[in-house]
């Protein structure tokens, strides 16, 4: 089923009010009429600079916070105003792993309960048994499930947003949001993350949205880009495409800035100017 789409977004618009001096109110609009498509099996690959509003948009497509204007349609629904059991739904299908693992895993929780968690708030009982499901998720992002009974201060960085991801995937989402899910790990360590969630996806066909500012790990991992400046999305498409003839000066600002070490790539951007 893949390029079935799976989720549209259409003029997403996010304003925050803020107080100045005197207490004088200015609004500020971080996502001015974004709008994409994320389609089924694929990765769809946001990015741009800190300040962007990348992650604001991330934020608005996993309802954890509400747009000022625009849609968002579900799997052909319009799932915008949510709320209930429809918001329930939505939420069980469309997991989030963020930046920091660590502050957004509860500490005081063993990793077993943190997994479980999302199956309590859904109302699931996981076939075979609690304990047996968590042990397996666990191996399917490569940890040893003989360590479900630690906390995550016991696991290394790398190791935390495995469980990070392990909680994602627990009920089954069709999509799954990565807010910056690698850029605070280690160079090596990324290159791993990045080779699970590569083979999670092949296993189980679900779809990714992928906040970065990384351009070369987005390289490896995307299928379609959207680049955004200043709230506003300058530039998407096919990633090899964007890569390769990026049209927006602020895309061949970007690329400009990546490291190079691949001289034939080097050798092909001079040949496309």
């Amino acid at each position: 089923m893949s390029g079935d789409v799976l989720l549209s977004a259409r003029d997403l618009t996010k304003r925050f009010t803020t107080r100045g001096p005197y207490g004088r109110r200015s609004e500020f609009t971080a996502v001015d009429g974004v709008g994409f498509d994320v389609r089924l099996g694929e990765t769809l690959a946001v990015v741009g600079e800190s300040g962007s509003g990348k992650s604001t948009t991330a934020r608005l497509v996993a309802k954890l916070m509400e747009p000022s204007a625009g849609t968002l349609r579900f799997e052909g629904e319009d799932i915008t105003r949510a709320t209930g059991a429809r918001l329930a739904h939505y939420r069980a299908n469309v997991q989030v792993v963020f930046q920091d693992p660590f502050s957004s895993l509860n500490p005081r929780h063993t990793v077993e309960r943190i997994l479980l968690a999302p199956l309590d708030y859904q109302g699931i009982a996981p076939p075979g048994g609690r304990r047996a499901f968590a042990r397996e998720l666990m191996e399917r992002v490569g940890l040893d499930p003989d360590h479900a009974q630690r906390y995550p201060a016991q696991f290394s960085g790398g190791q935390a947003q495995r469980i990070g991801i392990a909680r994602a995937l627990a009920v089954g989402p069709k999509l799954v949001i990565c807010d910056e899910a690698v850029s605070a790990l280690d160079v090596s360590v990324q290159a791993q993350v990045i080779e699970l969630l590569m083979g999670l996806q092949r296993e189980s066909g679900f779809s990714y949205i992928f906040i970065a500012h990384d351009l070369a790990v987005v390289r490896r991992i995307a299928q379609q880009v959207a680049v955004m400046n200043k709230g506003r999305i300058v530039e998407k498409g096919p990633c090899r495409q964007v890569f390769e003839h990026p049209q927006d000066a602020y895309t061949q600002a970007l690329l400009a800035a990546i490291p190079r070490i691949d001289p034939e790539w080097s050798r092909r951007r001079k040949g496309a100017r």
